[in-house]
């Protein structure tokens, strides 16, 4: 009898060398392009979300799956205002927090928000293949819904305030425990903690902050029998060691970092590790056999064991469905795959942008390149604390996102010669990587320009 796609997931999970790779892939509004319906009503709405979720899973042959992937759940119920988009996420629009520090939530109920759409999402989900596939139930990381509730001032308070966000942070760790028992009562197989802004700080800020909130969470979960992950986006290599240390089941990172670098790191440990099929650059503007061709490759690098194929990240709205049926067949069965790319060369394609004169510009130029600030929550943080400036500035200064999504920018980006996002930079010149600046630290960048 062959092994289900759950069992294989579990056997990675306990470190054994496995019959074939285990292909994940996090699936969040792109299910929604599946039965033609909008991001916004698809979050919003249990029947069209078990709907997308069950198309998911009979056209992708995945091993697991994320039930629902909405980082600003848990934000909404403690105030956020959101923003509805028809082909992302939610982002969040204000922050509770931003003019105090008197932290006066209540910890979440199973009744609040969203959380009864998800909760009987993940029953139902369960109920039709949870025998057969593993779970996740993902939750909002404890620094990513610490920014959402402070804003930007975030950033600066762990300069001004270490004490407060030391207690923002602890709260935002009830709230993730507080969900995540909640979603284990659905029976998730591994819960994962979603922490992008974690790509943005130092090591130094993540051992001060969020090791010890970690390190508790992931022995929470393994006191409750249940598997544990880390998910974040963006460079986080120089946080790949601090990561480790607090003993998550498994790291999922996205094509900003060398993953076979990365697994070096993590073998060491012996932590799983899962990714890094780039979202934009392939799965989005690629084709099949050009996803094809990345996911063996993967699969060739790192093997068969500690290791699960996914994509960097959650995948965007309009990623075309044949790219990731194209990836499920690729791991189901590699050598039919091989003979098919035989004799296959990826096309070229030669983009005509037009750059900017960095030399003769008449004032400072800030560019911010982003997956795309809507979807990527350090993307949009990078691309508030930019256009924060403006306020500041005024006309003095120019302020423009360049979103990936878009090929032209894609073409900028490699005629730069951009390796990590977000990067702000300032008259082409890259001046902030993967770290989120303070409003200090940008103004007197900015500044030296100005001057010029």
């Amino acid at each position: 009898m062959s092994i289900t796609g759950k069992e294989l997931i579990l056997k990675t999970f306990a470190h054994e060398r496995v019959e074939r790779t285990p292909w994940i892939p996090y699936t969040g509004v792109q299910v929604g392009k599946l039965i033609n319906e909008p991001a916004d009503k698809l979050l919003q709405n249990e029947e069209l979300l078990l709907t997308g979720l069950l198309e998911a899973h009979k056209l992708y042959g995945p091993d697991g799956m994320p039930v629902v992937f909405d980082l600003q759940i848990e934000a909404e119920i403690l105030g956020c205002e959101l923003m509805w988009a028809e082909k992302a996420p939610p982002s969040v629009k204000t922050h509770p927090l931003s003019e105090s520090k008197e932290i006066q939530f209540k910890l979440p109920q199973k009744t609040d928000g969203r959380l009864p759409l998800v909760l009987n999402v993940m029953k139902r989900v369960k109920k039709e293949v949870g025998d057969t596939t593993a779970l996740y139930g993902l939750i909002c990381g404890p620094l990513t819904l610490a920014s959402h509730l402070r804003g930007m001032n975030l950033f600066m308070d762990m300069y001004e305030d270490e004490a407060f966000v030391q207690r923002l942070i602890d709260f935002s760790t009830d709230v993730l425990l507080r969900v995540a028992d909640f979603y284990i009562e659905t029976g998730m197989d591994i819960i994962a903690a979603v922490d992008p802004i974690v790509s943005q700080i130092s090591p130094d800020s993540f051992e001060q902050f969020l090791s010890k909130p970690y390190s508790m969470i992931f022995e929470r979960l393994r006191e409750k029998n249940v598997h544990s992950g880390l998910f974040v986006c963006g460079d986080a290599t120089k946080n790949l060691e601090v990561m480790c240390h607090t003993k998550p089941d498994s790291i999922s990172i996205d094509e900003n970092i060398d993953i076979v670098a990365a697994k070096k790191i993590t073998d060491v440990h012996n932590i799983v590790i899962s990714g890094n099929i780039p979202l934009t650059t392939v799965m989005l503007l690629g084709n099949q056999r050009d996803n094809q061709e990345i996911a063996l490759e993967l699969i060739d690098q790192l093997g068969k064991q500690n290791f699960i194929l996914a994509p960097g990240c959650d995948i965007p709205y309009d990623v075309p469905p044949e790219n990731l049926i194209g990836i499920g067949q690729a791991v189901h069965d590699p050598e039919a795959t091989r003979i098919l790319l035989k004799n296959y060369h990826k096309e070229t394609k030669h983009i005509e942008v037009t750059m900017p004169d960095y030399k003769n510009l008449q004032k400072p130029l800030i560019e911010v390149f982003t997956v795309d600030s809507a979807t990527c929550a350090a993307c949009g943080y990078m691309a508030a604390a930019a256009m924060e400036m403006k306020d500041y500035f005024g006309d003095k200064v120019d302020i423009i996102e360049r979103k990936i999504t878009d090929p032209e920018n894609v073409a900028r980006l490699e005629i730069i010669g951009l390796k990590n996002l977000p990067t702000l930079l300032i008259n082409g010149e890259p001046k902030f990587i993967s770290i989120i600046p303070t409003r200090a630290q940008l103004r007197k960048e900015i500044e030296k320009y100005l001057g010029n």
